[in-house]
């Protein structure tokens, strides 16, 4: 499969985000993106996921009003192919953005699928993380995420809607996805970290 390297991936990225908590949400959703699709049998396609994860809201820092609209344009003029597009804009499925648009592209490939119902149950994990003393998703349990999850007022911004319908259209149950979303960060946790700290380094010269 030929598709855009990791790097121009990354370069891209930058190119519209500047913001350390955009390209680390950015860095988060390309691991977990790898992480399922080893542990979901599609270990050969890891890079593949992982750098539409890394591109997923390319949009959203300089369009958060046309986020998923715009993003095929800025990804068709840094070289990405139509594939990883549809996928990018696939996890805004059904949801109405800021200029009253709703999306209708929809999730089909498993890994279009994950990305749907991965991405917002990052965040939610993220800030779970940030709560706990060790600031750290490795020693997180699924019940205390799920505490956290079933409190409303807790990570408002993250759809609590659009997780449950994300597990539903990959015929999981809840739980599934929480605690295989909350693995996938553990495991991916120091990396993240490397490359944060690598981006604000890059950052300061």
């Amino acid at each position: 499969m030929d598709y855009i390297s990791r790097e121009k991936a990354f370069d891209l990225l930058k190119k519209y985000n500047k913001d350390p908590f955009h390209i680390q949400h950015a860095l988060t959703v390309e691991a977990v993106m790898k992480w399922f699709a080893t542990e979901q049998g599609y270990g050969q396609d890891a890079e593949y996921w992982g750098i539409v994860g890394l591109l997923h809201d390319i949009d959203f820092e300089e369009y958060p009003d046309e986020h998923c609209i715009k993003a095929p344009e800025l990804l068709r003029e840094g070289g990405v192919s139509e594939d990883m597009i549809h996928a990018v804009c696939s996890h805004g499925y059904g949801i109405t953005v800021g200029n009253g648009t709703t999306i209708d592209v929809e999730p089909v490939h498993q890994m279009e699928k994950i990305l749907f119902a991965a991405d917002e149950l990052t965040g939610l994990i993220w800030s779970a993380s940030l709560m706990r003393p060790s600031k750290s998703t490795k020693d997180m349990e699924l019940k205390s995420l799920k505490k956290k999850y079933k409190s409303t007022g807790f990570a408002a911004g993250c759809s609590r809607q659009v997780i449950a319908r994300g597990a539903q259209q990959l015929g999981w149950e809840l739980d599934e996805l929480l605690d295989k979303t909350l693995k996938a960060m553990a495991a991916s946790e120091d990396v993240i970290k490397e490359q944060m700290d690598q981006y604000t380094q890059d950052n300061k010269q």
